[in-house]
């Protein structure tokens, strides 16, 4: 059965779907994906529901008849039958936790059977982590292929851990060098102001890289003579990682490199000022080890 195919369904099932899709076109916080997203998740459950329960089959989808263990079957189906991965069973069970809620705000049922459903956990990884001769090799593609201002970037990203879209906003005015000292004016995530310092290394690239240049955007784009876009500022980090025999490499990587190296010389919550998080729940993952790490600490307390 295709997901889309609401005629699949019973004419019951059908009627939900359409009633839950006219509730969600009504929000205006929902984007047309995302709610694309939920109808597709909500079709596929009452597919199942439909197929595998006596009951329904007989008098189509009733909402009253979805219990707790219902659900609790289905994450069973996804994660052993279908083997999906956690995020996309947890995207499944969100989406059934917001239908539900709807429905008990309408008052078609009276409790939420979803609302106790556990999500499947995540296994939460650290980011990539640039090794000193990846990072080398990098820097020397640039420095032997680049240009002046992709040599620029690719330093600054080393050495200020921006963001992807910070970088590609910078403008000359946010620039502030002195001999011993400077700073980035940066505007991240939701228009957040925080003010990152400029080590040597920086300035020194930034204050050669200014004498090239005029204008307010401080990253041009040669096409399209306004600021680079993040897209862009993706295929130069990959150019220059592929010329250096780096695999894989993200702007997003050149940021973690920043905090795991910064991790080891600051307190965590200036590490977490400089990069703009919100939480040090999210500066925490340049501070876990890693089990190389881990087993080195240990070896320091071995006996000889």
């Amino acid at each position: 059965m295709k997901p889309g195919d609401i005629s699949s369904l019973s004419l019951s099932g059908r009627q939900e779907l359409t009633n839950y899709e006219s509730y969600l076109r009504e929000q205006r916080d929902i984007s047309l994906a995302t709610v694309r997203n939920y109808l597709s998740d909500l079709h596929s459950f009452i597919v199942w529901h439909e197929t595998k329960s006596i009951q329904s089959t007989k008098v189509g989808f009733q909402l009253e008849q979805i219990t707790t263990p219902t659900l609790t079957r289905y994450r069973s189906y996804l994660q052993s039958q279908l083997k999906l991965a956690p995020a996309s069973i947890n995207r499944y069970l969100v989406t059934l936790k917001s239908y539900f809620a709807w429905a008990v705000d309408l008052k078609k049922i009276n409790v939420n059977p979803a609302g106790v459903v556990k999500l499947i956990p995540l296994v939460e990884s650290s980011p990539r982590q640039i090794s000193d001769t990846e990072e080398s090799a990098i820097v020397s593609a640039v420095n032997n292929y680049g240009n002046p201002r992709d040599r620029t970037i690719i330093i600054l990203m080393f050495h200020t851990g921006l963001r992807a879209a910070e970088v590609c906003q910078l403008k000359n005015k946010y620039i502030h060098l002195r001999k011993r000292s400077g700073y980035l004016q940066v505007y991240g995530k939701r228009n957040k102001y925080r003010e990152v310092p400029l080590n040597s290394t920086a300035r020194k690239v930034l204050l050669e890289y200014l004498l090239t240049v005029d204008g307010d955007w401080l990253f041009i784009s040669r096409k399209t003579k306004s600021a680079i876009t993040t897209r862009a500022l993706g295929y130069l980090v990959d150019k220059y990682a592929r010329i250096a025999g780096v695999e894989d490499i993200s702007p997003h990587d050149l940021r973690h490199r920043f905090g795991y190296r910064m991790a080891e010389a600051v307190p965590l919550h200036r590490l977490a000022q400089i990069m703009g998080h919100d939480s040090l729940d999210t500066t925490m993952v340049y501070v876990r080890g890693t089990s190389e790490d881990l087993q080195r600490d240990v070896e320091q307390i071995a006996w000889q």
